[in-house]
């Protein structure tokens, strides 16, 4: 059975960090592209960041640039994006995303509030 969980949302204030994880299994992790992607309360989701197999090849948007990082542990199964220095707009929900030759998985989601 495919899992791709995600965790390490929460409420945090403006400048502060949160790290997320993504747990994935049923699926073999290191033939997967990952992806993270955010959905912000009454926007269309958007893509974050990708990271190809072996970790050296990452891509960011715009305004993840300088700020987040993502990362992967092929022996874990597991994706990680930090963010650091976040902003009210960073508010959403963070979903994880395994795709490769003949499947694309999704998680549920981790919500991220950025709040004072």
């Amino acid at each position: 059975q495919v899992q791709l969980v995600e965790s390490g949302g929460g409420l945090v204030q403006p400048g502060g960090s949160l790290r997320l994880s993504c747990a994935t299994s049923g699926f073999t992790f290191s033939d997967s592209v990952l992806t993270w992607y955010r959905q912000a309360p009454g926007k269309e989701r958007e893509l974050v960041a990708h990271i190809g197999y072996t970790g050296d090849a990452t891509n960011y948007e715009d305004f993840a640039k300088g700020r987040f990082t993502i990362s992967r542990d092929n022996p874990k199964s597991t994706v990680y994006l930090q963010m650091n220095d976040l902003k009210p707009q960073d508010t959403g929900v963070y979903y994880c995303r395994a795709s490769g030759l003949g499947f694309d998985y999704w998680g549920k989601g981790t919500l991220v509030t950025i709040s004072s």
